[in-house]
């Protein structure tokens, strides 16, 4: 069997597996047992009880994460020189 570190056993002390949770005293337990090295993440699992079959309970959403996806957006322009005007009114970085 796993033996389980010194860390993890203190931060299992903290949590009462009996007692259920509301939202801001379970960000509050999670922010507290945090001790990992590293930027630690949570999952959440939500059962929605719908049935996709079904045009209307059908689930499509997009997610708007706070800093983008973290790449620059690199634009090239191939143009003639009348039209190279536009093309840096756009910030294109690359122009031929």
């Amino acid at each position: 069997m796993k033996k389980i570190s010194k860390r993890l056993q203190e931060e299992k002390k903290k949590i009462n597996k009996t007692f259920i949770y509301n939202l801001n005293d379970g960000i509050m337990l999670v922010k507290q047992t945090a001790s990992a090295k590293f930027n630690e993440s949570i999952e959440a699992h939500i059962s929605l009880n719908i049935d996709p079959k079904y045009a209307d309970q059908q689930l499509r959403t997009t997610v708007l994460l706070p800093n983008g996806t973290g790449k620059k957006l690199i634009i090239a322009a191939l143009v003639s020189t009348e039209k190279n005007f536009g093309c840096s009114r756009i910030r294109s970085r690359y122009l031929w």
